[in-house]
């Protein structure tokens, strides 16, 4: 069995960092879509209280009816405004989030990198021993029976 590394640890911590950055990444990435969907509904209700207006002027409308519509269109399309600010954010922190997440998953991927290459680098010293003790131990034979011939 593979003794573990000391690099080891500092991968188990990279992988950790990774996975939470990761979770973080998803977190960000829901509540974009949800402000996107919550823009893109308040747009269409927007949309469909304007017809409703438009409509209506069709037909006749009351002055203080018209009013009370455009007071309403002001007050949708001010949290129109609003919801554009908090997609604008979700947008920022979704992008701060995947370059945390591809900075950790690099680090991990260079700790894990080390780390193949630091076992490889054992893997060849332990064969070269096993060869090393191979080739001796038939040529110990050769000099102990040179050394102790059986008549």
């Amino acid at each position: 069995m593979p003794q573990k590394l000391p690099l080891d640890t500092l991968t188990d911590l990279a992988r950790t960092k990774t996975d939470e950055a990761a979770r973080r990444l998803g977190t960000l990435q829901t509540a974009q879509l949800s402000a996107n969907q919550k823009l893109d509904l308040l747009l269409q209700y927007r949309q469909d209280y304007y017809d409703q207006l438009h409509a209506l002027m069709n037909k006749g409308l009351a002055t203080a009816q018209w009013r009370n519509f455009q007071a309403f269109l002001g007050t949708l399309d001010g949290a129109i405004d609003q919801q554009r600010a908090i997609v604008a954010q979700a947008a920022t922190r979704l992008d701060l989030g995947r370059v945390d997440w591809q900075q950790n998953k690099r680090r991990l991927n260079s700790f894990d990198t080390l780390a193949e290459r630091v076992r490889r680098q054992e893997m060849l010293v332990q064969a070269k021993r096993e060869q090393r003790d191979s080739d001796e131990r038939p040529a110990r034979k050769f000099f102990d029976r040179a050394a102790h011939p059986t008549h």
